[in-house]
Formats: C-alpha cells, structure tokens, sequence
C-alpha cells in the first residue's frame, strides 16, 4: 500500500500546486499523465469503457449533488445533478426535453460563480414521477472545463483520501 499512498501524495501536491499554477512545464506533463492514470483507474473501478478517442478525464464522473438550473422548453427548472463530470451530467426532471435538445445550463460549482454554458440531451430515463437526463456539454470555455476538472479531481481526491 506503501506505492499507492506515495504516489496519491505526489499527485496531491501537484494537484495543489496546479490548481496555484506554479508547476513547471515538466511537472505540467507528469501531472496530466498522473491525472489521465488516476481517471483510468477510476474508470475501470466504476465499470465505465472509454469510447475511440475519449480522454480519460473528461469521462470520469463523480455522484454529487450540486445546484443546476437547466432552461427547458423556454422554462427554467432548477434541480440537483446526480452525476457531474467535466463532459456532461445528468439530473432529473419534470419537463422532459428531448434527445438531441440542446439546453442552457447554470451549474453552481462552490466557491464560485456559476459556470453558464450549453448542453445537448444525450439520454431520457422515466423515473415515477420525473424524467432522469443525462447531458453532455457543448462549447464549454477552456478556463471552466479546468474549473471542471478541478471539482472533479478534488470530490476522487476526498473520496480516496478517506
């Protein structure tokens, strides 16, 4: 266990040390190569397959709930996500947007402001009396798919660390 641990606080400081943005160019590297091997981990443990040309890191998802307001139809529902990766997520709700749809989304990362973007309707699942849908992302702007990735490093981070 003593590799494991070691290598979990390697990628802890450079974690920390990337989110301060003082890592040099080659410890940029190493840390995106630690962080695709950690996502692929993770990946295999939750049973996830990586499609032809998926990077490892955006497929990595976490279950946490975090405050959405989706527009659906010109009607704006606010709900929770179920999942949350740096690719997509999916919640639930009452309207029903259809596949294909794309929707504005306002998620409300901590700490933040609300990261505003454009996803488009991947899945509908009937769950009793609301809808489950899963979306992915659309045209996210560089900086807020890092602020992404970093929530979702830092919830794998926590759940590991504990």
């Amino acid at each position: 266990m003593g590799d494991l641990s070691e290598w979990l606080r390697g990628f802890r400081d450079l974690h920390e040390r990337a989110r301060k943005r003082s890592l040099t160019p080659e410890e940029s590297t190493r840390y995106l190569l630690m962080r695709d091997e950690l996502a692929r981990a993770m990946l295999a443990a939750q049973k996830i397959s990586l499609k032809p040309g998926q990077v490892p890191r955006r497929a990595l998802r976490v279950a946490r709930a975090i405050q959405l307001d989706i527009d659906v139809n010109a009607i704006r529902e606010r709900s929770l996500t179920l999942d949350l990766s740096s690719g997509g997520f999916s919640t639930t709700l009452a309207r029903v947007p259809a596949v294909g749809d794309l929707v504005d989304v306002r998620l409300r990362l901590p700490g933040g402001e609300p990261l505003a973007c454009r996803a488009r309707v991947t899945d509908i699942k009937p769950l009793g009396g609301s809808t489950r849908v899963a979306a992915q992302f659309v045209d996210v702007p560089a900086a807020d798919l890092e602020k992404l990735e970093f929530f979702i490093l830092d919830n794998v981070i926590s759940m590991i660390s504990a």
